[in-house]
């Protein structure tokens, strides 16, 4: 037997949906958005398109008495054609920061990738109701984490008592800058994603800027981390630029700083981390592009190929190794005028023998227990006594 309830519902405004730089109001209902509207307009690549829709790191918050919620979605299904489906994304309910419940849209808008022939297409699907129940009694804070990897249209928020704005948390607000691993690319839940357990960790309120793809020290990027407040900033720069063969060394060095320069506009007394790539054998010594392993799909996996020639790194070629060096000289020279700039190599997170453990499963992306690994290395290093985001002795 169903109880009835008595429902409020709540208007989806930025008073309530944490973690996004923008809602866009569409016809069929708010779109959060991990870039500003100034920035979309600039991006020409529908894989970063696709990425900064995708919320990772967004999520609900309010204080409410209520013990049964209900969220209207629309949630795009990505299929890539070839490719094993890909599993339904995961929306999960925290009452005063621990998970309670998880649920999921089943179907939705369609978005079919077919990367042999370089096309994609939309179909329109129905909207779902997620239903959360058995909440505790009494005044609580309630989160719902929207998932990270699956584009979600927010139509209604209903809950059986009124809702209002979260208490202020006092904790710093940590904007983090990186790639799909950043993104959470193989993580099973949105609170799974190494960025979201070391924020746990940490005690700090995330905002996500990891973009599958993306990480490509685009400007406009850079510009939306200087707009965004924030107390902590990090940037994780490498792999994308290696994979998408985007740059040799002469144009990779006056990007980051460039890149830099224009946090330090907004930010410029702001703790600030610059994160190397983590261990990634196909990339290590080999240049991109990266290319779609087609006989790991044809054999019902995922997996990803390398397809550089070695002998050009000669020649200003990038890989991993070379990026890994460059970033510590950059910072190393940086730092001697900015002491609230910080440098982590990223085989401090996972390294060779973390790989030798807890290898790449399809060779880019770690798997959940690795992103716990990285997210509790992390934490440690930048949240732990003496790190760079610890609280300041005074």
């Amino acid at each position: 037997m169903t109880t009835p309830h008595d429902w409020t519902t709540t208007p989806i405004s930025a008073d309530i949906l944490h973690g996004a730089l923008d809602l866009e109001q569409t016809e069929r209902g708010v779109l959060p958005h991990r870039l500003p509207a100034r920035a979309r307009q600039q991006i020409t690549d529908g894989q970063l398109a696709m990425a900064e829709s995708q919320p990772s790191g967004v999520r609900l918050a309010f204080r409410t008495r209520a013990t049964a919620v209900e969220l209207d979605v629309v949630a795009t299904k990505r299929v890539y054609v070839g490719a094993p489906p890909r599993p339904d994304g995961v929306y999960e309910l925290l009452v005063d920061g621990r998970v309670v419940d998880r649920a999921s849209a089943s179907d939705g808008d369609t978005f079919t990738i077919d990367m042999s022939a370089g096309t994609a297409q939309t179909r329109l699907g129905p909207m779902e109701t997620l239903r959360f129940t058995g909440l505790p009694d009494g005044e609580k804070d309630v989160e719902i984490w929207l998932p990270h990897d699956e584009t979600t249209l927010l139509v209604a928020l209903r809950t059986d008592a009124p809702v209002g704005s979260p208490r202020p948390s006092g904790r710093p607000v940590w904007l983090h800058h990186g790639s799909s691993i950043s993104h959470g690319s193989n993580a099973t839940t949105p609170t799974g994603t190494w960025p979201a357990l070391a924020a746990a960790s940490g005690g700090a309120e995330l905002i996500n800027m990891g973009f599958g793809g993306g990480a490509l020290l685009d400007p406009f990027t850079a510009r939306a981390m200087r707009d965004t407040p924030a107390d902590l900033l990090s940037v994780k720069i490498g792999i994308n630029i290696v994979n998408a063969d985007l740059m040799r060394l002469r144009a990779f060095g006056p990007a980051v700083h460039g890149f830099l320069d224009t946090l330090r506009d907004g930010h410029p007394t702001a703790p600030l981390l610059v994160i190397s790539p983590i261990c990634c054998p196909i990339h290590e010594n080999t240049p991109g592009p990266l290319a779609p392993d087609f006989r790991a799909m044809s054999e019902g996996r995922v997996g990803f190929t390398a397809t550089g020639d070695p002998a050009e790194v000669a020649a200003g070629k990038l890989t991993l190794t070379v990026i890994r060096d460059e970033l510590a000289r950059i910072v190393g020279e940086r730092a001697a005028t900015d002491p609230h700039l910080h440098h982590l190599d990223g085989l401090d997170l996972y390294g060779a023998d973390d790989h030798a453990e807890l290898p790449l499963p399809d060779g880019l992306h770690p798997d959940p227990a690795t992103h716990r690994r990285i997210a509790e290395r992390f934490a440690r290093h930048a949240f732990g006594r003496g790190g760079p985001f610890a609280p300041q002795v005074r």
